[in-house]
């Protein structure tokens, strides 16, 4: 779905119904009968549907002449935004982490306030997004730095031993610098169902789950890895995975090895908790990760997935029930989702 696609009537009725505020902001919803228009989750008792109806802004609900809830505060909502979008520049000019008093001041809020307002809009709290924010800067450092203390610093750590205390990355930090210098991968390329299927794994878990991939593609991603075709341990691991597609459902006791950003890692862990036979939209998706307007960005995830089946990526599929985009072709989507019940 796009990011500007809307919501249907009755998808935003049952979302207010469910006073989910994951979407306030995102619309608000005019009652008629009463003049006022309320944010999705305004906690007043439900109007009659015959009586709703929904406005994108609030600057529409009010041109149709309905006035703002003085119990959410449907209006706030803006400010709000600013007020994360301030937070969020402040922390990305700071070469350490703001305290949440600064933040506050700086929005004008109270600090308990703004605390509430930050998690919601981002489903990350002020202190948390600063540290996936200052990890994602070692990521990025760590791939063009030659001295990884140096890429710790500018990453805005105060000393090395921080980041590894803090550190959320799969491999070593040295493996990141240098092409998965350091670290042994263990792989296999084996026939399926669904095609050849190339696997690889660290001791953390699987880190590449592919179709129609060869060694030369993995030897790519990690040119400095030492990689090592089967050995025992991998192949207990490896008839794991090859029974979680041929028969794909619950995966989740399979270790994984990868890492992303903030939202991204939320998207995958989204993704996950889909149970086997359902399906999202991409919408559904970047509501669980916390940010309900971040459907595009939720998409993206989807495409940096580097384990398909097992972040089951395939279980997502656009609002009007079309399947959508696939990296591996929308014949495996089909197929995975029928072998599941969900087509």
């Amino acid at each position: 779905m796009d990011h500007d696609e809307a919501l249907t009537d009755e998808q935003q009725w049952a979302i207010a119904m469910a006073k989910d505020r994951r979407y306030d902001g995102r619309f608000v919803t005019g009652v008629h009968s009463t003049g006022i228009y309320c944010r999705p989750s305004c906690p007043a008792r439900a109007p009659r549907r015959e009586n709703v109806r929904f406005y994108a802004t609030a600057a529409e609900a009010e041109a149709a002449g309905l006035r703002a809830c003085k119990r959410c505060l449907p209006n706030a909502v803006a400010r709000d935004e600013a007020a994360v979008v301030a937070a969020i520049d402040e922390i990305k000019a700071s070469s350490g982490l703001p305290k949440l008093d600064e933040l506050a001041a700086l929005t004008g809020y109270s600090p308990s306030h703004f605390q509430r307002v930050f998690t919601r809009a981002t489903g990350l709290s002020p202190a948390a997004y600063a540290r996936a924010l200052r990890e994602e800067r070692a990521r990025s450092a760590l791939t063009s730095e030659g001295s990884v203390t140096a890429a710790i610093y500018q990453a805005g750590y105060e000393n090395p031993s921080r980041f590894y205390d803090n550190a959320r990355l799969g491999m070593q930090p040295s493996a990141w610098a240098n092409g998965g210098r350091g670290v042994t991968i263990h792989w296999a390329i084996v026939g399926t169902t669904l095609g050849q299927m190339l696997v690889a794994a660290t001791e953390r878990g699987v880190c590449r789950l592919s179709f129609e991939e060869g060694a030369d593609a993995l030897a790519r991603r990690f040119p400095r890895a030492d990689l090592v075709e089967g050995g025992e341990a991998f192949q207990a691991l490896l008839s794991q995975v090859i029974a979680a597609v041929e028969t794909p459902g619950d995966s989740a006791h399979i270790p994984l090895d990868v890492r992303g950003t903030a939202f991204q890692e939320a998207c995958w862990k989204a993704l996950r908790e889909i149970p086997p036979g359902e399906t999202r939209t991409y919408a559904q998706i970047a509501a669980a990760a916390g940010n309900p307007r971040a459907i595009r960005a939720a998409g993206s995830a989807n495409a940096r997935n580097n384990v398909a089946v097992l972040i089951p990526c395939h279980r997502v599929i656009r609002t009007g029930g079309d399947l959508g985009g696939y990296a591996y072709g929308l014949t495996r989507k089909r197929e995975l989702l029928k072998r599941e019940g969900a087509d």
